[in-house]
């Protein structure tokens, strides 16, 4: 025989508490004392009850629906946000979706506003470069919609903002090669869009002045995060006279790219030149040599930035509005002490 789907009636019965009260607890809302709580949770978990999502959503007026915009090429980068974003959801009955975009495209003011005013989505989590395109901040604020920034530059208005620490880890990575003995160093800049390229580049040229270095005299070169560019951005460094012992690409898809014009070219890796990325994507441990890098905590960027979200769309207040997580330097084979260049 089918057991009875269990209803917040029965909820509200077991715990010895109103429907009011229950539903406000389900709901997430503020200002529910932690006892009462932890009596409706504990109710809910005996009876296994589960949430009519069509009835919360009229009850509410709120879809529990979370999007998340993204304009990145980096399939890595986005699955881990999808992974941690997804990870909250879950654990606080919020579903995600998931919206590609184009950050330039005429719509996307447009396309972001209607998600939210078609009950499609409560809130938005955006990430860079969307994170950063100010016309899309200037609607929503205006529109009063909930949205968390995933992004190295400085928040919007009263906007809560998650980002990496990427000027202290390039900073950490630059040191590592200059105390392997590289004095000549070329440097890759990420894609001009992301404010993640601006703080690498500033690490590193905040590495270099500290050791006495000039940053204004060390091969750089504009990429644009994709292996195409790390590969040509790498081919003109290593056309330099003299060359480069060491190169740190912004990303770990223009390193790969760094690796194969040093095979094309014939140059030892690590012994002539000392190769290093940034983001520890998965390619990187598989890299021959495997790559030293800084792994980021992407997915727990995400963590925090839905978790924020919902406190937001709950009424409770996020606290900071600043929220800066830190990388961790991965030293692997790709890099090596300075010998004699052939």
């Amino acid at each position: 025989m089918t057991r009875r789907r269990a209803t917040i009636d029965d909820v509200a019965a077991q715990a010895g508490l109103s429907i009011k009260t229950v539903s406000r607890v389900l709901n997430g809302e503020p200002n529910v004392r932690p006892q009462t709580r932890d009596r409706v949770l504990a109710a809910a978990k005996g009876l296994a009850y589960q949430p009519n999502v069509s009835a919360r959503r009229l009850a509410s007026k709120r879809s529990f629906v979370i999007g998340l915009l993204y304009d990145n090429p980096d399939s890595d980068y986005v699955m881990a946000i999808q992974d941690g974003a997804l990870a909250v959801c879950r654990r606080l009955d919020y579903h995600l979706l998931i919206h590609p975009c184009r950050t330039l495209a005429p719509s996307l003011v447009d396309e972001a506003v209607s998600l939210h005013h078609r009950s499609t989505v409560d809130g938005l989590i955006l990430t860079q470069p969307v994170a950063d395109f100010e016309p899309l901040i200037r609607a929503l604020i205006e529109a009063d919609i909930a949205f968390v920034r995933i992004s190295q530059r400085d928040s919007a208005g009263d906007s809560p903002c998650v980002s990496v620490d990427d000027e202290r880890a390039a900073r950490l990575m630059t040191d590592h090669l200059i105390l392997l003995g590289h004095t000549n160093i070329g440097f890759i800049i990420g894609h001009p869009d992301h404010g993640s390229s601006h703080d690498r580049l500033l690490g590193f040229r905040a590495s270099l002045q500290a050791h006495g270095l000039s940053p204004d005299r060390a091969p750089v070169e504009q990429g644009l995060y994709t292996f195409d560019s790390g590969f040509a951005c790498a081919q003109r460094l290593l056309a330099r006279d003299p060359r480069p012992t060491a190169i740190f690409a912004s990303d770990d898809h223009m390193a790969m790219g760094v690796l194969t014009a040093a095979y094309e070219k014939k140059l030892a890796v690590p012994a002539e030149l000392s190769v290093c990325g940034f983001d520890d994507t998965p390619m990187a441990r598989y890299a021959c040599p495997p790559l030293t890098t800084a792994r980021q905590p992407i997915r727990q960027v995400a963590r925090v930035a839905t978790e924020c979200l919902v406190n937001r769309l709950q009424g409770k207040d996020p606290g900071e509005r600043r929220y800066v997580l830190e990388s961790k330097l991965i030293l692997r084979e790709s890099t090596s002490r300075c010998g004699t260049r052939r």
